[in-house]
């Protein structure tokens, strides 16, 4: 299996208030998950690996699917690991250590 040449870690906070900030939160991670990419939900963020043009990619449509769902605003906070010619280590191997 090809590395992943890039991973992002995402946090998106639509401009809603109560518990319309969940709806919206869950939208965008099952968006995420239907691109079938590997990622992991932490309480904070969203980390997603793979190719650099897909994962650019979701950082828009994430902005995009909480104005769709009711914001009139978004906030996001990315973070941006890309390494073209050696590729990034995989969430699992990032993680798997630290799991219950």
């Amino acid at each position: 299996m090809k590395q992943p040449e890039a991973s992002i870690a995402i946090q998106t906070l639509p401009g809603v208030g109560g518990e319309d900030v969940i709806r919206i939160v869950d939208c965008v991670i099952s968006y995420i998950r239907s691109t079938g990419l590997a990622m992991h939900v932490g309480p904070f963020e969203t980390t997603v690996e793979g190719d650099f043009d897909t994962l650019m990619g979701i950082v828009r449509e994430a902005q995009l699917i909480c104005i769709r769902e009711g914001a009139e605003s978004v906030a996001s906070y990315v973070k941006i690991f890309y390494n073209p010619s050696a590729g990034v280590w995989s969430i699992d191997k990032k993680i798997s250590k630290h799991q219950e």
